[in-house]
């Protein structure tokens, strides 16, 4: 079913207007056309064959930058989101797709990457047995308990969802959110008015020398925006002021896969 004129027109727009993420990457991004040869640049991806009826896809392209696919997270689930509240439904398409007809469709320069897209449809009334079968075997009806992925001043100690507070409701729109393989890397530590967000890998998942020789993009990263997008979308909707700052505490990691992101300094100070 094709998506109707004034949503299609009022999606790219939303989409268009997402040019930079919290680190200042350069991005952009734009709703095209699904076609016949899109089931070829989806070959050999997990979510391949599962995707039936899209009719468009969010596609963008982003520029150099040390944080640049934690931006390129953020930006896209707040265009994913906006789908959705305009009734669409969405699916990420996590890989590599610098060199596909995505990438020549909005005109990718050498100085930029695809590393991800996004289907865009109207979701069937009725889900079909294998999408339920999928979403059980990935995990996806399933997240890490609270105590797994929230501290409170230091890696070891759960935060409990009193000691939240306010926060306590963004915290659980983090931990709901997409992530490649629903590994939801994101760890989280209240330090004060701080809130660090760190990246614990899934070891042997994304990043590392076969990712890199394949040109697979850095999953885990794009997760992270995706968490950045969840917390501060959620902290605007119930007016609690913070900014994003790179401010990395001295705290002891628990293993050598858990790496510093970014700070969520409440109240803005």
């Amino acid at each position: 079913m094709p998506i109707e004129q004034d949503t299609r027109q009022r999606l790219d727009a939303f989409a268009a207007s997402a040019s930079e993420g919290p680190f200042g990457t350069p991005t952009r991004f734009q709703l095209v056309a699904a076609t016949e040869q899109d089931s070829q640049d989806l070959r050999g991806l997990g979510t391949y064959g599962f995707i039936k009826g899209a009719t468009g896809f969010l596609v963008g392209a982003m520029g150099e930058g040390t944080r640049n696919l934690e931006d390129y997270g953020y930006l896209l689930e707040c265009i994913v989101l906006y789908a959705t509240d305009l009734g669409l439904g969405t699916c990420w398409l996590g890989g590599s797709f610098t060199k596909s007809r995505f990438a020549e469709t909005i005109g990718v320069t050498a100085a930029e990457s695809v590393p991800a897209v996004a289907a865009v449809g109207y979701a069937a009334k009725r889900p079909r047995r294998l999408d339920a079968m999928m979403r059980q075997g990935v995990g996806s009806d399933h997240r890490r308990p609270w105590e797994q992925l929230f501290f409170a001043e230091r890696f070891g100690r759960p935060l409990s969802r009193q000691g939240a507070g306010a926060y306590a409701a963004v915290l659980d729109m983090v931990r709901l959110g997409p992530s490649a393989s629903n590994r939801q890397p994101w760890r989280i530590v209240q330090e004060g008015n701080d809130w660090h967000l760190y990246l614990q890998r899934s070891r042997g998942y994304g990043g590392g020398m076969l990712s890199r020789f394949i040109q697979m993009a850095d999953l885990q990263r794009i997760d992270m925006g995706i968490a950045m997008s969840h917390f501060e979308l959620t902290a605007n909707e119930l007016g609690l002021a913070g900014r994003w700052q790179l401010r990395e505490p001295n705290l002891e990691l628990p293993d050598d896969l858990t790496e510093y992101v970014v700070t969520w300094q409440a109240g803005g100070g």
